[in-house]
């Protein structure tokens, strides 16, 4: 089955040998999303809760390149520099998804690049 790539501007430019997001056949499957702005590049400045809801953005842009949305995502995976702000970026998701919720895993990790604090990624199905 062959890969097809997604892209969109609205969300930052994989910076290494990677797609935004990859549809096969009617799973597309999206790459880590950090709180970049896709406008400057930059990292956005904020505390845990406005890092995770400008990666939850990219993620909802390249969803949406890909035709789907996150009432289509089957599973989700978070990346935390700090386990102990899991409550806030619990929060921060809640806004973004309604129920059923989609599977989920949450992984502290000792660095996510340019500093991030949070990183998301995850699998949807559509069609």
């Amino acid at each position: 089955m062959p890969r097809q790539p997604i892209h969109t501007d609205l969300a930052p430019a994989a910076i290494g040998p990677y797609s935004q997001a990859v549809r096969a056949g009617n799973t597309v499957y999206l790459s880590g999303q950090t709180p970049i702005d896709p406008a400057t590049g930059q990292l956005v400045e904020g505390d845990i809760r406005t890092q995770a809801r400008r990666a939850f953005d990219n993620l909802k842009a390249v969803c949406e390149a890909a035709g789907g949305s996150f009432d289509d995502i089957v599973r989700v995976g978070l990346y935390v520099t700090d386990l102990g702000q899991f409550a806030e970026v619990n929060a921060v998701m809640a806004d973004y998804f309604s129920q059923p919720y989609p599977a989920r895993s949450t992984i502290e990790v000792s660095a996510l690049p340019k500093g991030a604090a949070f990183e998301v990624d995850a699998v949807m199905v559509t069609g």
